[in-house]
């Protein structure tokens, strides 16, 4: 099992936690961006840089994530694709995305794409909190716990 990390919009305080995971557990995290991430030097840290492009880095994922995987991403579809293979995904914010919630997440994600597209203000995310951070390392550490056991 690995981690695969949507890189280009996760927060520095994110990859941070998953670096220390990495390290403290032995597992392995990729980070994939359309852009060079800068990653600290270990065995169980690595970067793959994709080209420019819509959803290439999300495709990247897609291909290479296997079932069991985690996946930390914000985006909707691209948490739908890897939980249908199998994957746990999870966003920066620490919210869990499962089958049983992302078909709702993707048709609200949907629908401010339309008010978004036509014209309507939305605004944007509100900053990552301690509150936020301390969610995603509660839900990595489970699916670290649960790993452990399934070696």
């Amino acid at each position: 099992m690995k981690i695969w990390v949507d890189a280009d919009a996760c927060p520095v305080a994110i990859k941070e936690i998953l670096f220390r995971a990495a390290e403290r557990t032995r597992i392995k995290v990729t980070l994939v961006a359309n852009q060079y991430v800068q990653t600290p030097p270990s065995e169980f840290i690595s970067h793959i840089q994709v080209p420019m492009g819509f959803d290439v880095a999300d495709n990247e994922i897609v291909k290479r994530s296997v079932e069991g995987d985690l996946v930390v991403t914000n985006d909707i579809p691209l948490a739908d694709e890897v939980i249908s293979k199998g994957c746990l995904a999870l966003s920066p914010r620490g919210e869990l995305f499962t089958k049983e919630n992302i078909k709702s997440r993707l048709n609200m994600r949907n629908f401010m794409e339309t008010l978004r597209s036509s014209g309507i203000q939305t605004g944007g995310p509100s900053a990552l909190t301690s509150r936020d951070k301390q969610a995603f390392g509660n839900h990595l550490d489970k699916w670290l716990v649960k790993r452990q056991r399934h070696r």
